[in-house]
């Protein structure tokens, strides 16, 4: 016991100092680069780079960030994964469609999307039936949660999405004693089962791919069901994961995530939110620097339950804050193209309003020095709008992540 949270882990990976984890990655970030540059999609991105100069997260934080925009643009009927893979895509199990749409590889290898830790956190294992209501069909949650099951000895019911009725009168003859889908769809099958007069024996919810509303989490506990979460996404697999302390999302050991500026690269201070880059330690898929889009912040120390890498707050909103003001989009690239433009500033802020029923865009500058004036022929050149400035000091603006607030209300 720690803290009164029972300990038990999916391996030692877990439990290292700073001194081992460090140690690894010194000698895996390295491999992985080279492993990178062996792939098409990386050969200008990563040009001229020395694999054994990346050891450490400092180190990766001077290569550039990859967009799924940069992806879905790579992406041809002779190269589906845009060439970002060290393999064809007839060397990988399967290939799934995202939305977009995006295709990703997939593997059988042992837990290829590293979902067994999360699993095995909540508590899953050799005794459990998992009713699987991800779904099977083209998108890849269904077999990263089944990926996931299989590692930590657990049997698959292997139910997708929909068909309540059904999913109540299967959980209740097979004995289902944990779920795995998204954080609302359980309620419904609960409900059903109780409108059907039907027993079920779900005690354990592993959920993702959506919002748990804390009213919905204690819901659950009323009905005798722990449920913890899981941030995962199709094309990097499980990043981060509750234990059963709740405090805060575990980074997974194979995986390297940098909280930086939205619409930049740049590392943000600590506790400070901002957009998640992922790097993972995949070798068949070697996403270097990957931005998720997502909102959240680091949090200072160790989780209660023992677990000793980095954590993160959970999602916190998303990064891709584009905005239209007066017919124009607004880009947190371009906002950030602004802040390098002037060496005095140190952060910046699109506000958009509405004055009766026009736009307004005010453009606040946190800067050591300078004034409206001198900074207003670089917003104009840099956002293409007119726009009002203002000069705050140092340390005024709101750490939150937001590069681009929208004010504007339309009800």
């Amino acid at each position: 016991m720690r803290d009164g949270v029972t300990m038990s882990y999916f391996d030692e990976f877990e439990t290292r100092s700073v001194d081992q984890r460090d140690a690894d990655l010194a000698a895996r970030l390295p491999q992985q680069i080279a492993n990178a540059q062996a792939a098409p999609g990386y050969a200008d991105r990563l040009a001229g780079i020395d694999p054994g100069t990346i050891t450490d997260v400092a180190a990766l934080a001077r290569l550039p960030v990859l967009r799924k925009s940069d992806l879905t643009n790579a992406q041809s009927p002779d190269a589906p994964f845009g060439g970002f893979t060290v393999k064809p895509a007839s060397g990988f199990a399967h290939v799934f469609q995202s939305p977009g749409p995006i295709y990703e590889p997939g593997g059988i290898d042992h837990d290829w999307w590293r979902m067994g830790r999360f699993l095995h956190a909540a508590g899953v294992g050799k005794s459990d039936i998992v009713q699987n209501c991800f779904g099977y069909h083209l998108t890849p949650a269904g077999m990263i949660f089944e990926s996931g099951a299989r590692a930590v000895g657990a049997a698959v019911l292997p139910a997708g999405t929909g068909q309540t009725e059904l999913q109540v009168t299967a959980a209740h003859h097979v004995g289902t004693t944990a779920y795995a889908g998204t954080p609302d769809y359980l309620k419904i099958i609960l409900d059903k089962a109780e409108a059907m007069g039907v027993p079920l024996k779900i005690a354990k919810a592993t959920v993702g791919g959506g919002a748990l509303f804390p009213s919905l989490r204690q819901e659950y506990a009323d009905r005798g069901i722990a449920c913890l979460q899981s941030y995962a996404t199709a094309d990097l697999g499980n990043i981060a994961y509750e234990s059963a302390a709740m405090e805060g999302m575990i980074v997974d050991e194979h995986v390297i995530v940098e909280i930086v500026t939205p619409g930049t690269g740049t590392p943000v201070a600590p506790g400070e939110v901002g957009e998640v880059v992922v790097t993972t330690l995949n070798p068949d898929y070697p996403l270097i620097r990957f931005a998720t889009g997502d909102l959240s912040a680091v949090m200072p120390g160790m989780s209660p339950c023992g677990r000793t890498n980095l954590r993160i707050k959970g999602w916190m909103g998303r990064a891709d804050q584009t905005t239209k003001i007066k017919g124009m989009f607004v880009r947190p690239e371009q906002v950030a193209a602004l802040v390098d433009k002037h060496s005095e500033i140190i952060k910046a802020r699109v506000i958009a309003s509405r004055d009766g029923e026009m736009d307004m865009m005010t453009v606040q500058i946190e800067a050591d020095g300078g004034d409206a004036a001198h900074f207003g022929q670089s917003v104009m050149e840099t956002l293409k709008l007119k726009g009002a400035v203002e000069v705050v000091a140092p340390g005024a603006l709101p750490k939150d992540g937001l590069v681009i607030e929208d004010q504007r209300k339309y009800d």
